[in-house]
Parts: structure tokens; C-alpha cells; sequence
């Protein structure tokens, strides 16, 4: 297949080579620091922290499936990708978002936990049902993944082979098929529909939740796990709305379905890092603990 990119331009497209270039260097290095941030530094040893380490992973993994390949090729004047090349971007594409879906709802209900059962939290949100699960969004995402990897690896492929985007997805690889594709875009619409809108509503549900709770609460220490949750909230709005407009409810606007495809796999694991770690205390003096700018404990209060 051949990969039309973002631009035409040779000096847009040296420009974007090193805006990119660099906001992924920021992308790998912003989640391993919180990653080992949350290893290393026993403070951060809770349910919450974990739930956001393996985020960070997944959000790592989910710009290196696409942003790399899209970074080579703009010192390139054929952009191409072969067949295994484009099925492993969709079935790796759609197994890490939808992973991280679930992931974010895992994280809503242990923020209502957390407020709404505070007595019971240690004992509901323990290590064992933290990892179960985390195993629970792996499969979750690898399941509705084999769903597009089954249907991708049948179609009839006789004509025109360009992409107009950066890299292979599943909308746009069906458009190339030599048959009838409006009752598989249905489908997969539905598919991922099943998954996108199944989960932003049980995050809905569980934020509503948190939010009757905490209104009914004077407590200090709800309105403090609360400022939690705006960070997780903001997180919520800037992955799924992009993920909606291309796999749910299409707009068909070439440019902008490029925009927010750049958005969900550049910017939103760029901006988890920094929502998580600005608006976060622990993570700030776990972080100053790191880097030795404050004695051991002393920002701690448990």
C-alpha cells in the first residue's frame, strides 16, 4: 500500500519530521519516567498509581504503532507499507485503544471506590483484582482486535492502493477492497461502537456517581480525591471524542479524520503524562524525591 502522509510539501514535510520527532522523544521518555516513578518510589505503591503506570504503558505503545513509521516517512518520497505491515497497524491500532478504554473505565470505578466506598477501598481495589483487571482491558482490546484482523486478511484487494493518511486503518484499508463495502463499514461501525460507547457510558455512570457522592459530602478528603478525577475526566474527553468521530459517527472530512487521528495517537499520550503529573501532588514530590530536591518523606503525608 502507498501512504499518503499529512503533506506534500518537501519543507512541510521536513518541518513535521521534526515537530514529531520530537514530541515522540517527549512521549516515550514522559510515561517511562512516571512508569518508574510508580516502581521505584514506595508512596506510589497504591491502586490508583498502578492503574496509572500500566496507562502509561499502553499510551506508549499506542503512539509507537503508528507515529515511527509516520516519522520515517517524511524523509521519504515513496511512502509505502506492505500487506503484514498494514494488518499489523490495525490489529495493533485497535487492540491498544480499545484496551485503554477499558483501562480508563478500571480507573473511574476505582476513583468511585475510592470516594464512594472509602472504608472498604484496600480491601475492594487489592493487587490481585487491580491485575485481573488490567487483564480484563488486554483482552478486551485483543478480542475486539481479531474481530477487524478476520475480516481485514479476507478482503479482495484488485485496485487502487493509496491510503490518504499516515498509516493503514481499518476504515480506510475497506474502502480499497474490490466489492460492496457499505455493509462492512456498518459492521465495523457497530463493533467499535460496541466498545467506545459502552465504555464512555459507564464512565458517565460512574463519574455521576462520584459527583452525587461528593456533593453530599463535606469531607475534605472526597473533595480531594476528587481533583483526581478532573484530571482522569479531561483524559476521558480528549481520547474518546477523537475515537468517536472516526469509528462511530464518520464525519467523511479527509483532513479533519487526518487531524484527529494525529490527535488520539500523538497528542493524547502526550498530554496523559502532563495532566497526571501537573495536576498531581504525589507525582510532583515523588518526582522531586527522584531528582533529590527534596529529603526523603519530607513532602509526604500519608
Amino acid at each position: 500500500f502507498i501512504l499518503c502522509g499529512l503533506a506534500n510539501s518537501q519543507n512541510i514535510q521536513v518541518l513535521l519530521f521534526v515537530m514529531f520527532l520530537v514530541l515522540y522523544l517527549l512521549i516515550v521518555s514522559g510515561n517511562i519516567v512516571i512508569m518508574m516513578l510508580i516502581t521505584t518510589d514506595q508512596h506510589l505503591h497504591s491502586p490508583m498509581y498502578f492503574l496509572l503506570a500500566n496507562l502509561s504503558f499502553v499510551d506508549m505503545w499506542l503512539s509507537s504503532v503508528t507515529t515511527p513509521k509516520m516519522i520515517s516517512d517524511f524523509l521519504r518520497e515513496n511512502k509505502t507499507i506492505s500487506f503484514k505491515g498494514c494488518i499489523s497497524q490495525v490489529f495493533f491500532a485497535h487492540c491498544i485503544a480499545a484496551g485503554e478504554m477499558v483501562l480508563l473505565v478500571v480507573m473511574a470505578y476505582d476513583r468511585y471506590v475510592a470516594i464512594c466506598k472509602p472504608l472498604h477501598y484496600f480491601t475492594i481495589m487489592n493487587l490481585k483484582r487491580c491485575t485481573a483487571l488490567v487483564l480484563i482491558s488486554w483482552s478486551t482490546g485483543f478480542i475486539h482486535a481479531m474481530s477487524h484482523l478476520v475480516v481485514i486478511v479476507k478482503l479482495p484487494f484488485c485496485g487502487p492502493k493509496e491510503i490518504d493518511s499516515f498509516f493503514c486503518d481499518m476504515p480506510l484499508v475497506i474502502k480499497l477492497a474490490c466489492m460492496d463495502s457499505h455493509d462492512l463499514d456498518i459492521l465495523m461501525n457497530a463493533d467499535c461502537g460496541l466498545v467506545a460507547v459502552t465504555c464512555f457510558i459507564l464512565l458517565l455512570i460512574s463519574y455521576t456517581y462520584i459527583l452525587i457522592t461528593v456533593h453530599q459530602s463535606s469531607k475534605s478528603g472526597a473533595s480531594k480525591a476528587l481533583s483526581t478525577c478532573t484530571a482522569h475526566i479531561t483524559v476521558v474527553m480528549i481520547f474518546f471524542v477523537p475515537c468517536i468521530f472516526i469509528y462511530v459517527w464518520p464525519l467523511n472530512i479527509i483532513w479533519l479524520d487526518k487531524f484527529l487521528a494525529v490527535f488520539y495517537s500523538v497528542f493524547t499520550p502526550l498530554l496523559n503524562p502532563a495532566i497526571y503529573t501537573l495536576r498531581n501532588k504525589e507525582m510532583k514530590n515523588a518526582m522531586k524525591r527522584f531528582m533529590g530536591l527534596s529529603s526523603d518523606g519530607s513532602c509526604w503525608r500519608s
